[in-house]
């Protein structure tokens, strides 16, 4: 084994989201293994990866108990017999392995606290009947106590945001120290300007998706492109039947979504309390500007009226409507040199160069 080998323990990879896209960019940029609860059809090939690629299959089919069945597997995996030097946690689940590798510095990146235990769990539960509610009380007086005790066993805990910083201080009551996630900036390239917005937002109640669609539908002289997917697919299109200005293309390939991104207008990204958010770094990489909600790790990110624009959750649809107004083609097209400046402080090569400091 090569000395000074890194492991990563990450949860799954079940889709191709920010998360899993920081993990790729991590295990390929070390050169280390990789621990994984699933890899899925729908996330990233890892096949390409230079490290060994472990996988658990420890996702359950039954939707209730997921984090409960992975949490489980990585408690009780037999460690690797490999004297690693270092082991890098990502996820929810995965910190509850730290115990199988007491010999290695372990450095957790924390996306964010597990929100159905802490500051969304009301949220959470408001869609459960009784026995749900019972249920997922119970999942998070088994979980939160042993999460809490393998993150204090950290030596290092890293995250994505000083906005999650703050929220693992309220959180948990620890320390983190802030490293913004990779974005490979010649990856996502202008190529032109077409006629279109585009939502790359996965199809989630907290993405607020369907904001978006309301917005378009009071605007059918402008066109939006709605790529991803999510549980919320088939309530979205229903929204949006009748408006042929919205075009909804599922899960694309990386090209596809390069080229989708490297064409638009603008992006438009308003989760609510989002932790950092990729997509719209990738956005200003292709000279895209990103219409955002005012909150959350996205202020770290965009610059309002410089590399996108601000929308307030008061009166949303408004404020959106008001913002594509605003953000015309040849407006947009200006703030480009400084939406591509602004990508570049957030390059793949500086988070590789900040990661290594740690290990």
């Amino acid at each position: 084994m090569e000395p000074n080998k890194t492991l990563i323990v990450h949860d799954l990879f079940h889709i191709m989201g920010g998360g899993e896209r920081l993990v790729h960019t991590l295990a390929a940029g070390l050169g280390a293994d990789l621990l994984t609860g699933h890899i899925g059809p729908d996330s990233f090939d890892l096949s390409d990866l230079p490290g060994e690629v472990k996988n658990l299959r420890a996702l359950s089919r039954i939707h209730g108990i997921k984090t409960w069945h992975l949490a489980r597997a990585f408690r009780r995996h037999p460690a690797i017999e490999l004297p690693y030097a270092a082991v890098i946690y990502s996820g929810v689940a995965s910190p509850l392995a730290v115990h199988r590798y007491p010999q290695a510095k372990s450095i957790f990146y924390c996306h964010t606290p597990p929100r159905f235990v802490y500051d969304k769990q009301a949220h959470y539960m408001a869609s459960m009947n009784p026995l749900k509610q019972w249920a997922f009380r119970r999942l998070i007086q088994w979980f939160q106590p042993q999460y809490e005790a393998a993150v204090a066993n950290m030596d290092v805990v890293l995250t994505n945001s000083h906005y999650v910083q703050q929220r693992i201080k309220d959180s948990i009551q620890q320390e983190a120290q802030v490293v913004y996630p990779p974005c490979d900036t010649g990856r996502f390239t202008w190529q032109g300007q077409s006629d279109y917005y585009l939502s790359l937002a996965r199809h989630d109640e907290l993405k607020r998706v369907d904001q978006v669609i309301q917005a378009f539908n009071r605007m059918p002289h402008k066109k939006l492109v709605v790529a991803s997917g999510g549980e919320q697919t088939k309530q979205l299109q229903h929204l949006a039947q009748g408006n042929p200005n919205i075009r909804f293309t599922g899960w694309l390939s990386d090209a596809q979504l390069r080229e989708l991104m490297g064409q638009c207008i603008a992006t438009i990204y308003i989760p609510t309390d989002e932790d950092f958010g990729m997509s719209p770094v990738e956005s200003m990489s292709a000279g895209k500007p990103v219409i955002c909600s005012d909150h959350g790790g996205l202020l770290e990110s965009v610059h309002d009226q410089e590399t996108g624009i601000y929308v307030a959750d008061e009166d949303l649809v408004g404020q959106l409507i008001e913002a594509v107004g605003q953000l015309d083609a040849p407006r947009a097209a200006r703030m480009r040199s400084a939406c591509e400046a602004r990508a570049q402080g957030f390059d793949t090569r500086i988070f590789l160069q900040k990661i290594k400091e740690f290990l």
